[in-house]
């Protein structure tokens, strides 16, 4: 089998060794052709069309040991699949070897600490579906397909982040594989450097294997939903919507859409495919309170659709799962704010007014101080003065339109880039996204992560992702 090595050559590898690194796996190994080859090397961005020589489906953390201690034998190219939810599409590789931990999706909840422990596997749904039995909730993002350890590596903020911050500002412990195969957990008290890093600063420096979260009370049921107007009222839907973002309770998050009208039963039909403004809002707080939080939305102009509702949290949680499906080609960029300045909401405005495919969106997503409650260096993630956040999404179907929708995205970009704060969101880097945007993305923390690379993986075996490079091979 040939097979590409982390330095970009290619080996060829022995059906002897396959077969030794069978006998070490209770999951199965998957080659070219096999069932389950294709669906497994597949992620979420179809833009991303990688075919790896070899995927090993881990069961359990054993699993994760014997295929990472085959990587480091034969110097072999290895990449990591959580959720495979990831824009730049990092979770698999050409040629090399590829880790799917897709098959690893046990949750724990002890109500009684309010903590659940869940497999690196595990999707947003996994986590967020068996704390609610328990009316709690941990703090993760905004579609339920999402992968767990991307989501959280890279920092994560959802609908509860307003008023509990940052994902991994809730994150109690994490196990990982080590580059020489070791198990070590990272918390506040074990390995606190590495705890330090693994909160935001990706897959650098290890396998994830397991997340321990702090959960709180939230649910089961919450009001939130969404309310669509055309886009014609959209300066007086965005200029509420700054209101809320600059002056709302913590328990309130808002988050705004300008697209085309999707085809959803929700919206009147003769909206469908005319361009419309969305505002999706989440209040975690009492029931009586959210009413009365979301009733200045609710009074606002005059709707075409109008789902804003008392409703089951995990309800909110999948909102957005229809608009964001498997299978299309995404192209993103992005930035942080300060505010939702009036010049730039024209700006969004003038864009979302040039969209030509029926799925691409500009939006915008209010953040709030609870993820600035500790200052940038509490841990990796950086940008904690940011209030917001802006994200150009192109979405569409065929390969042929990849030209169109990709400048779309950048010229949208190039305009709105003069109100970022200077930083960007690491889960929200394309594929082509490197150098001096994950600088931007960590600002000051970038030193200290380029330590902590350097001790936990010097010879940088993981570095399929947004890679920070150790001091021994260069950054």
């Amino acid at each position: 089998m040939k097979i590409c090595t982390a330095e970009g050559s290619t080996i060829d590898l022995r059906d002897d060794d396959v077969a030794a690194l069978r006998l070490k796996l209770k999951g199965p190994v998957l080659l070219p052709g096999d069932p389950g080859y294709d669906d497994s090397r597949t992620v979420w961005n179809a833009m991303i069309d990688r075919r790896p020589a070899m995927i090993v489906r881990a069961i359990g953390t054993a699993d994760v040991v014997a295929v990472v201690g085959f990587a480091r034998q034969h110097g072999l190219l290895l990449s990591m699949k959580g959720g495979g939810h990831n824009i730049a599409g990092l979770a698999t590789c050409e040629g090399g070897l590829m880790l799917d931990l897709g098959l690893m999706r046990g949750v724990w909840v002890n109500p009684g600490e309010k903590l659940a422990r869940a497999q690196a596997g595990c999707l947003l749904g996994d986590v967020d579906r068996e704390c609610q039995l328990h009316g709690l909730a941990p703090v993760l993002g905004f579609v339920s397909a999402t992968g767990i350890a991307g989501l959280t590596l890279g920092g994560g903020f959802g609908y509860l982040s307003r008023r509990f911050g940052w994902t991994t500002d809730n994150v109690r412990s994490m196990e990982m594989v080590t580059a020489d195969g070791r198990i070590v957990r990272a918390s506040e008290k074990e390995n606190a450097d590495l705890f330090w890093g693994l909160r935001g600063g990706g897959g650098n420096f290890g396998v994830l294997t397991g997340i321990e979260y702090e959960l709180h009370p939230v649910g089961p049921e919450i009001v939130g939903g969404a309310i669509a107007w055309r886009a014609e009222e959209a300066p007086a839907v965005l200029a509420r919507v700054a209101e809320l973002a600059a002056e709302g309770p913590a328990e309130m998050t808002v988050a705004c859409v300008m697209r085309p009208a999707p085809p959803a039963p929700w919206i009147a039909k003769e909206a469908h495919g005319q361009p419309v403004i969305v505002v999706l809002a989440c209040h975690s707080g009492s029931i009586e309170a959210g009413e009365k939080a979301v009733a200045p939305l609710k009074q606002l102009g005059k709707p075409v659709g109008d789902v804003m509702m008392k409703r089951p949290y995990t309800s909110q949680q999948s909102l957005l799962d229809a608009t964001q499906p498997k299978g299309r080609r995404y192209y993103w960029k992005s930035e942080y704010l300060t505010s939702f300045k009036p010049e730039l909401l024209e700006r969004v405005i003038a864009h979302a007014s040039t969209i030509t495919g029926p799925h691409s969106a500009v939006v915008l997503f209010a953040m709030g101080e609870g993820m600035g409650r500790h200052p940038n260096d509490h841990s990796a993630v950086g940008n904690r003065d940011a209030r917001a956040v802006f994200n150009v999404t192109a979405q569409w179907e065929k390969a042929e339109d990849d030209a169109v929708q990709v400048e779309w995205a950048r010229g949208a970009w190039r305009d709105l880039k003069r109100f970022s704060t200077g930083g960007t969101y690491i889960n929200f880097l394309n594929e082509e996204e490197t150098g001096d945007r994950i600088q931007a993305a960590y600002g000051k923390n970038l030193d200290r992560l380029i330590e902590i690379k350097s001790k936990w993986d010097p010879e940088n075996l993981f570095r399929m992702n947004k890679n920070i490079g150790p001091k021994t091979v260069g950054a």
